[in-house]
């Protein structure tokens, strides 16, 4: 397992800090007890941040030039057809995965192709799984243009505790599945607009795994 590049100052700022408390702890009091209880605090809480910030060794299945992967560890809790004016002027099929903070945040390309569309948008912090935080939090937008044809929209979407959005993508740039999107920190949600008639493999409610697990094929 790795750590990802967009934690390694936080852990190490962090770790700096809770070690400042402890032996701040240590001089100010008398007590076993409560010296242990507070390093005990300090140590746990870190080892969550390093652990939000993981990156587990995984391998990734081959899947054909039609299949669309998550692009985020986590469950889906949205799937339905809806108009998003932003950049598309049709119905799509929009898939949600909520990330809580207990899941990796790393975010993947669902599927191959160029990058033709990227926006970010100052927002609200709704929680992550209330419907219009789509279009109401803030967010970064990025659209795929696969070598088939097929606009596929991922949209990276902040909640209650993110306050940071990170997105790798250039408009103009050729990806790969699997590929990293960006990171989201501290919880939140991403989801993914497909054509009408792409075949859906998930259901409402089952988990899914970045690059791995098949959410749809395309027709």
């Amino acid at each position: 397992m790795k750590i990802h590049r967009e934690g390694r100052d936080i852990i190490i700022w962090t770790g700096l800090l809770f070690v400042a408390i402890g032996l701040s702890i240590n001089i100010f009091c008398e007590t076993r007890w409560c010296i242990a209880l507070a390093w005990t605090l300090c140590f746990l809480l870190w080892g969550l941040i390093v652990c939000f910030f993981r990156m587990p060794n995984r391998e990734y299945p081959e899947h054909t030039e039609r299949c669309v992967v998550a692009p985020a560890d986590g469950v889906i809790v949205d799937i339905a057809k809806v108009k998003d004016p932003e950049y598309f002027d049709d119905e799509r099929i929009r898939i949600s995965v909520f990330m809580s903070p207990a899941n990796v945040h790393v975010n993947r390309y669902p599927i191959g192709g160029e990058v033709v569309y990227r926006k970010y948008h100052p927002g609200r912090y709704l929680v992550a799984w209330h419907p219009k935080s789509s279009t109401l939090n803030e967010r970064n937008t990025v659209v795929l243009r696969t070598a088939g044809g097929a606009e596929i929209l991922v949209r990276q979407i902040a909640g209650a505790l993110a306050r940071r959005i990170v997105s790798y993508a250039k408009v103009g740039e050729q990806v790969l599945r699997g590929q990293e999107l960006g990171f989201i920190k501290f919880g939140s949600r991403v989801d993914i607009f497909l054509p009408l008639t792409a075949e859906i493999k998930v259901e409402m409610e089952e988990h899914v795994r970045s690059g791995i697990s098949l959410l749809a094929e395309l027709a």
